[in-house]
């Protein structure tokens, strides 16, 4: 008797496993449309304001997600004005997504998800993609202010031009770019992830002896211009 009740159990829960299937409203079959388009957000590096630039995101995979599935259903690619439309779709939720590129080439979705009706066409909010070497990065900017010595003496001071500036991760023990200052004594680091990184300079003595002025600076939120603020040296010259 026991394997009898057993047995009905398992052919009822198979039942119950196809009924669901066969009852599953969204996906292909129907009548409605889904339709909208895709914008590519353009992160350049050597833009020390962190200026984009927002053109239609031509030829770009779309992908469109059957109610709750785990698994997209079907991809199309957008035409030359962004624009892409699934058609003969059931009534049900849909969630349409495509991909923005991070600098370190790791993909990160961007998804709108919609509620169609039979025989209707929904227009989905138009989804904003970002690409580019300065997207999910942020940059470091300060500037050098130099006090110029000749022959143990004060001659004059100004901007330290092309002055090199070293960064590090805090606690790391050598650095892992560096730059010359710039008109008005200004340098830039670019494409930096989160993280604590330390500014460091050369400057001298009366005696031209060198050693280290440095700043710490705290990067958090990507797309942030951090300021390092104002370092002084002593250049002999």
């Amino acid at each position: 008797m026991k394997r009898i009740v057993f047995r009905i159990a398992i052919v009822l829960s198979a039942l119950s496993f196809l009924l669901a299937s066969c009852n599953k409203s969204e996906g292909e079959g129907g009548t409605a449309v889904v339709e909208g388009k895709v914008m590519m957000v353009l992160h350049p590096d050597d833009d020390y304001n962190l200026h984009t630039d927002t053109v239609v995101a031509a030829k770009t995979d779309v992908f469109i997600i059957y109610g709750d599935e785990v698994i997209y259903g079907d991809d199309m690619e957008t035409d030359a004005h962004g624009f892409y439309q699934f058609k003969y779709l059931k009534p049900g939720n849909y969630t349409v997504f495509a991909y923005s590129v991070l600098s370190t080439g790791e993909k990160v979705s961007v998804s709108q998800t919609v509620k169609v009706a039979a025989g209707k066409t929904v227009t989905v909010p138009t989804i904003y993609i970002h690409e580019g070497k300065a997207y999910g990065t942020s940059m470091i900017k300060g500037q050098v202010w130099a006090t110029y010595i000749h022959k143990g003496e004060n001659s004059g001071y100004g901007w330290a031009y092309e002055h090199r500036v070293y960064i590090r991760k805090v606690g790391a023990p050598y650095h892992f770019d560096d730059v010359r200052v710039g008109a008005e004594g200004y340098f830039y680091f670019q494409k930096l992830l989160p993280g604590t990184y330390e500014i460091y300079t050369v400057t001298e003595d009366e005696n031209e002896i060198p050693s280290l002025v440095s700043v710490v600076v705290s990067v958090g939120a990507a797309g942030e211009i951090y300021d390092a603020g104002l370092i002084s040296v002593v250049i002999n010259v």
